[in-house]
């Protein structure tokens, strides 16, 4: 997991790898405000964003989730929410597993989950080997506009 700001990409870009370096640019290049919500190809099925409009709901609601294909960059254009994380190690029990499908799956609980705060311009970087819980409320709900980047592991 990485978590940053876009606006400090030029001194952390050096540290991150050429498909991350894309997608986290297509982010600072874009006018992601002027998109439709919706899949936005960058390389086909290989990088890609996915814009999403919603409001974010209390941290019981949402299932800890992990990814087997690909890696997420998840960017907050607009708003601010709370994304829990914990690695993908240990005992954490599986709920749902659609990695065959959807790539993903859900866990039922997770062991040692830290929250971590993201505001406008702010992402999180997370690789297979990570669990996290995207969309949740810090306090009351809000409207959150974000862009999820997707890069095959």
């Amino acid at each position: 997991m990485y978590l940053s700001h876009i606006a400090t990409l030029d001194r952390d870009a050096a540290n991150l790898p050429e498909d991350i370096r894309r997608g986290l640019r297509f982010l600072a290049e874009t006018d992601i405000n002027a998109l439709p919500a919706g899949r936005v190809d960058i390389d086909g099925d290989r990088l890609f964003a996915l814009i999403q409009d919603y409001e974010t709901v209390p941290k019981a609601d949402k299932r800890p989730e992990s990814h087997a294909l690909y890696i997420d960059i998840q960017y907050v254009a607009s708003g601010r929410e709370l994304i829990g994380y914990a690695p993908l190690a240990g005992n954490n029990p599986v709920s749902e597993d659609l990695l065959e499908s959807r790539d993903i799956q859900f866990f039922a609980t997770v062991a040692d989950e830290t929250d971590l705060v993201l505001g406008t311009g702010a992402y999180a970087i997370f690789h297979p080997t990570d669990i996290h819980r995207p969309g949740c409320a810090m306090g009351a709900p809000a409207k959150v506009r974000k862009v999820v980047v997707k890069i095959q592991a």
